[in-house]
């Protein structure tokens, strides 16, 4: 799990990256403009502002002297200045969400494709170290977008409304500018001494929402082998484990609120009498008009609120740090591919074959061999069958030769990854039509139709198009296919991919002995070389080679004459 972290210079430095990196992309012109938009709105906002304190006084002076001639011609101004404000408000709002829009599908893109480079995904979910990346880009994305853009617009608002106000206040009374802000200053070092400790505590929310969330989601995904299983009691305490973690931390969150809300609410209620109790003795002394206690009133309330931007926003402020911590974390996570802990296995490159070179691997629960000093080197073309009496083991060798994460030494060379095409004994076919789990991106283009059924046909696969809709509707592929049938559509895949070489985990667990002898004929005729690991009982006919692992790590080959493998 990560650390909580309090965001300082380096979260500065990030969070200024941020906005460099969205001002700087494709769609960096178009947010400047209306980020200037912006500012123009920002400004006529608060120039309404001042003009309506004038217009409020000269309305309320009107009131007070009995003049009704002036009473409807400031209360026509008024009209006119509220329409005005509405207007610009409301575009200023409008311009604000598109704005955020733009920025959130930008910063959310942007995760995505590192997310999902380089096997990001897999090592931070074997670290261990970051917990739920999902939550990060989906919720933290969405609110470091949207309240950093309200934030800094709220900063630019409040510093054009304490450069408008300050000049009329001061007019009305010196002594009532001075004490607006020594009032603001003393309110906001308070507010954040009492309400400092809801950074950490959002911080853990958002974590403890997502574990509860995800608990949610693993009853659905496994509704069925629950139900069968009759473990209701078990996913009860779990899911009441999580939500009693996240009970406990937002009681903590709710009882910083209501101390920081006695400040708070206090402080506000007290903005709306000090203007007058300074004021009052001035009129009743004949030395300003009625209108200007109303005026003074507004422009008091309204520079101690731009002053007080911290008390009023402390709540949302201190969720935004969470968010920018927990996105930073995120960030860090990324880009730092050693954060999987244990030796890794040395990789090498080569076109031509798949080699073993002084292989040794080792279980993860507690260290025993596996695998001793294997060394082996399949050309291409080469067909091998690995299994043994240790599942395990041949396990772990699957794994390895997949560039998973596996705990040994030695080196393994392989092809790039794109001549190396894995086949799970669970297949993973991706929500999408039967053309996207099927087809790769890149090679969309290039494969017809009736290349695609052709291969279905000859798996026995015709229906599913029309259980599918076709070959373009989207479909959730692991409930509307049986394992057998998920199984299959993955080796048309890997045969319309065309690699050199493809791994099988365990085939036989999907498919019947004729349904195998299909697949692996089908693959030879493709020209792909195959590694199928599974038992040693598996018809041997359509191998060259057959490595047997025993129980204590050694293994020996069986070559079929005229194989190309070498032992070294």
């Amino acid at each position: 799990m990560d650390k909580q972290r309090i965001p300082d210079r380096q979260t500065a430095a990030h969070f200024g990256r941020a906005v460099g990196d969205f001002a700087g992309s494709e769609v960096g012109g178009r947010a400047k403009w209306m980020f200037a938009a912006l500012l123009v709105l920002l400004f006529g906002i608060n120039g309404m502002n001042v003009l309506n304190s004038y217009v409020n006084r000269d309305f309320m002076t009107a009131i007070a002297d009995r003049q009704e001639a002036e009473f409807i011609r400031q209360a026509l101004f008024y009209i006119a200045v509220f329409a005005g404000s509405t207007l610009l408000s409301v575009i200023s709002r409008f311009t604000e969400e598109r704005l955020a829009l733009l920025w959130r599908e930008f910063v959310t893109g942007r995760a995505i494709r590192r997310y999902l480079t380089d096997g990001a995904y897999y090592r931070l979910d074997m670290s261990r170290q970051l917990t739920n990346p999902d939550q990060r880009i989906a919720e933290d994305v969405r609110a470091f977008t949207v309240t950093t853009l309200s934030f800094v617009l709220m900063m630019l608002s409040s510093s054009f409304t304490v450069v408008a106000f300050s000049g009329v206040l001061w007019s009305i009374s010196p002594l009532l500018f001075v004490v607006a802000v020594l009032y603001a200053a003393s309110g906001s070092l308070l507010t954040i001494v009492l309400g400092r400790p809801l950074v950490g505590l959002n911080y853990d929310q958002s974590d403890r929402e997502a574990n509860f969330r995800s608990g949610l989601i693993h009853v659905r995904e496994h509704a069925e082998s629950a139900m069968m299983a009759h473990c209701e009691d078990r996913l009860e305490e779990s899911l009441r484990d999580r939500l009693a973690s996240l009970v406990g931390n937002l009681r903590r969150i709710i009882g910083i609120n209501r101390n920081l809300s006695f400040f708070t609410t206090g402080y506000n209620w007290m903005i709306q009498i000090i203007p007058a109790l300074i004021i009052a003795p001035a009129f009743f002394d004949g030395r300003v008009e009625f209108g200007v206690i109303t005026q003074s009133a507004m422009a008091f309330a309204t520079l101690v609120a731009a002053f007080s931007l911290i008390i009023s926003q402390f709540q949302s402020i201190s969720s935004f740090a969470a968010a920018v911590a927990r996105l930073e974390s995120l960030v860090e996570a990324i880009e730092a591919p050693e954060s999987i802990p244990g030796p890794a296995l040395s990789t090498r490159e080569e076109a031509e074959r798949l080699a073993y070179e002084g292989l040794g691997l080792r279980s993860p629960e507690d260290g025993r061999p596996l695998l001793r000093d294997l060394s082996v080197s399949v050309p291409f073309g080469t067909r091998v069958l690995v299994g043994g009496a240790d599942q395990a083991a041949s396990l772990a060798l699957f794994r390895a030769t997949a560039g998973l994460r596996v705990e040994g030494e030695g080196r393994i060379v392989r092809p790039r990854a794109d001549d190396l095409l894995c086949l799970a004994e669970r297949p993973y076919l991706p929500r999408g039509t039967l053309r996207q789990a099927l087809v790769r991106t890149a090679m969309e283009a290039r494969v017809s139709d009736e290349r695609i059924l052709g291969l279905l046909r000859r798996f026995d696969l015709q229906s599913v198009p029309a259980r599918a809709g076709g070959l373009d509707t989207p479909q959730e592929w692991s409930t509307l296919l049986s394992l057998s049938e998920q199984q299959l559509l993955a080796v048309v895949r890997v045969i319309l991919a065309a690699p050199r070489f493809a791994i099988l985990d365990r085939p036989e667990t999907a498919l019947s002995e004729e349904r195998l002898q299909g697949v692996l004929e089908a693959l030879s005729e493709a020209s792909i070389t195959y590694l199928c690991f599974g038992r040693s009982d598996v018809p041997q006919g359509l191998f060259d080679a057959v490595l047997d692992i025993h129980a204590d790590g050694s293994w020996t080959w069986t070559l079929q004459e005229g194989a190309a493998c070498r032992v070294s």
